[in-house]
């Protein structure tokens, strides 16, 4: 066959490969790990650094709540509810067994403090609690659990309760989890919570202690979830950032007592031993403007939605680089704030690492009769008309 039909093929199966979440790590990594599942994922990116089993299907056990507070934190931001609202724990909420802070039937708190009873002491009554509270059933939020994770393109995830509890068909993967754990980066609350290492619930007579060690035993960990049961074993979803450089590291099925810590920590001492974080633009810069047709202004900036940078091998910092696409040259009004109108295309020699989004800095509305006539006198004769009597 002709040589470009073969380098046709080549360039389509980087792509779809790239496109389906699953890009191949830049390196083999030789880690040995007892984790039944394991993966570390840059978090900017969602790049594969390094995966064992990844797409296996497991009990996550308690790490479950990473979804439950990231489902809640949305029902916060989008006003729904608010933190200040008071939570009152019903007989269903205060039955269930496990981890817990023993709520008795009646007892209410904010909601504020239910969630961090969720992400510091890996309560099982608070989760029924905040479930109720805000989809009125537990039943319904496990819903818009499951429709979340739809959203968010996971293919071995299903949850049966928000807790983690044992149950038939409730199963996620390592690869979901770090899924799950970008998505909850973009909402500052979630990592608030989870980055406690303790707290003082009911005046100071009921303390909390974070069980995520990490928090005490790794530079740079600053949130996310554990979890443990017989069956799902001893599981960690967890992130680490450290000199710009942020990576999500998820085990699960790991049999030692705190093997879930140890294991981890081996992972990402392999991940900051071997990778870096270029950094090209600051989130919010300038990226160029385009023309606008009929608006009030001609012009609109074009700023990244964040931080224009990735993850690469120490080393191979110099063969990265970026291109600014927009998706037209000029755009018709009205563009709205945050408006997505391109792209920052980032590569690594000719392979494509990653993409950032560039919208619209300011709202552009479109323009009036006077301001089209003023525009039109301005752009032909150079100075501005007088309506003055």
């Amino acid at each position: 066959m002709p040589k470009y039909f073969w380098r046709l093929l080549t360039t389509l199966v980087i792509t779809v490969s790239f496109l389906a979440g699953n890009a191949l790590p830049a390196k083999a990594a030789n880690i040995q790990t007892t984790a039944e599942s394991a993966i570390l994922m840059d978090a900017g990116t969602g790049k594969i650094l390094y995966e064992k089993n990844a797409h296996k299907e497991l009990a996550p056990a308690s790490v479950t709540k990473l979804m439950t507070l990231l489902v809640a934190a949305e029902a916060v931001e989008c006003g729904k509810v608010k933190l200040t609202d008071k939570v009152t724990a019903s007989e269903q909420a205060s039955s269930l067994g496990g981890s817990q802070i023993y709520l008795e039937p009646g007892e209410t708190f904010s909601l504020k403090e239910m969630m961090i009873s969720i992400a510091v002491g890996s309560a099982n009554d608070a989760c029924v609690a905040v479930a109720e509270h805000i989809y009125g059933t537990h039943e319904e939020f496990v819903d818009r659990m499951n429709q979340k994770a739809k959203d968010l393109g996971l293919k071995n995830t299903h949850f049966v309760n928000a807790y983690g509890l044992p149950a038939d068909a409730h199963y996620t993967s390592a690869y979901d989890l770090a899924l799950i754990g970008m998505e909850a980066l973009k909402h500052p609350l979630v990592t608030e919570l989870t980055a406690m290492k303790e707290y003082n619930l009911r005046n100071g007579e009921f303390k909390l202690w974070n069980t995520n060690k990490l928090l005490w035993w790794y530079e740079g960990a600053d949130g996310f979830k554990t979890g443990w049961t017989q069956e799902a074993k001893y599981c960690l979803a967890s992130t680490v950032k450290r000199d710009g450089l942020r990576l999500i590291c998820v085990v699960m099925g790991i049999p030692e007592v705190r093997g879930h810590f140890h294991e981890s920590i081996k992972i990402y001492n392999y991940g900051f031993a071997n990778y870096t974080y270029k950094e090209f633009a600051a989130a919010g810069t300038k990226q160029g403007e385009i023309t606008v047709n009929k608006g009030n202004t001609s012009t609109v900036e074009l700023i990244s939605d964040r931080a224009i940078g990735l993850c690469i091998e120490k080393g191979k910092e110099n063969a990265c680089r970026i291109e600014t696409h927009y998706f037209k040259n000029t755009e018709s009004a009205p563009i709205h704030k945050g408006q997505q109108l391109g792209e920052v295309i980032l590569y690594c020699g000719e392979k494509e690492e990653g993409r950032i989004k560039l919208v619209a800095k300011e709202e552009v509305k479109r323009a009036g009769l006077l301001d089209m006539v003023k525009r039109t006198v301005v752009t032909s004769y150079g100075m501005a008309p007088n309506y003055a009597n």
